[in-house]
């Protein structure tokens, strides 16, 4: 059976990777900060005939993703597919920043999908097949803080990886969502009352067609044909119209409740 690991595999996006991936016949290997509920987790998968690894690993820190990655290394063990999805919204402005939360992000959303895919790729180019997804967002389109700037580079990072490796039988899809139906936004404060209900996407359906898009070798994934649309406007807009409206939903999302 071919194995996927997924990061931040026990909720939202990442937890609708795992069960998707296991409808498929994959096995898998979860990764997340908090034992009960991967423990939780892996046991409703491995219910349903899969086997499930699961590692316990906080990804803000150097020592825990240095293991996640010789994991990905283990030859013996290969893995197939590679999901770096585990991240967070950010709390703090950029004009104002709490640094430490800044430094984690760094190391989680960017340091982390960089050292442990260049863990896997080895083993996946000298089999000739194997498969990144790196879930980025259309945030980075967008001048919205730090957590912007982050999927900017993911998105980046994700296309250079995916011309670097044309050919060699491994694919790399940068996952861009807008807003899905997760924890996501209630973690980071973020007031969700303000985004338009035609806006938010089922993390199922995300992930299902970005599975689609990962086996067909696309480099950048857009869940449906709004989002895609949406993203063509932000990459043909005047640059301060782009900015004007990331200062409009910043300023809406993160307005207080009344």
């Amino acid at each position: 059976m071919p194995t996927a690991l997924v990061t931040g595999g026990t909720a939202g996006i990442g937890a609708a990777f795992a069960r998707a991936l296991a409808a498929r016949g994959y096995d898998l290997v979860l990764v997340a900060r908090t034992a009960s509920r991967l423990e939780e987790f892996g046991a409703e998968l491995r219910s349903d005939g899969r086997e499930v690894e699961v590692i316990v690993a906080d990804l803000g820190a150097a020592a825990d993703i240095d293991r996640v990655a010789a994991r990905l290394a283990d030859t013996a063990r290969p893995v197939d597919l590679l999901v770096n999805n585990a991240g967070y919204g950010m709390k703090s402005r950029l004009a104002d920043p709490d640094l430490a939360e800044a430094a984690d992000a760094f190391e989680v959303m960017m340091r982390a999908p960089l050292v442990l895919s260049a863990a896997v790729v080895p083993g996946m180019r000298e089999r000739g097949n194997g498969a990144i997804v790196n879930v980025a967002s259309v945030a980075g389109y967008l001048s919205m803080g730090l957590y912007s700037a982050i999927k900017a580079w993911m998105r980046v990072y994700s296309e250079s990886m995916s011309n670097a490796l044309h050919g060699t039988g491994v694919t790399v899809t940068a996952l861009l969502p807008g807003w899905v139906h997760t924890e996501f936004h209630d973690r980071a404060a973020i007031r969700k009352s303000s985004i338009p209900s035609w806006l938010w996407l089922s993390a199922d359906d995300l992930v299902a067609a970005c599975l689609k898009d990962a086996a067909r070798g696309r480099a950048v994934s857009i869940p449906t044909l709004r989002y895609r649309f949406l993203t063509w406007l932000l990459r043909h807009l005047p640059p301060r119209t782009v900015r004007w409206v990331s200062r409009s939903i910043s300023s809406s999302r993160h307005r207080d409740q009344p």
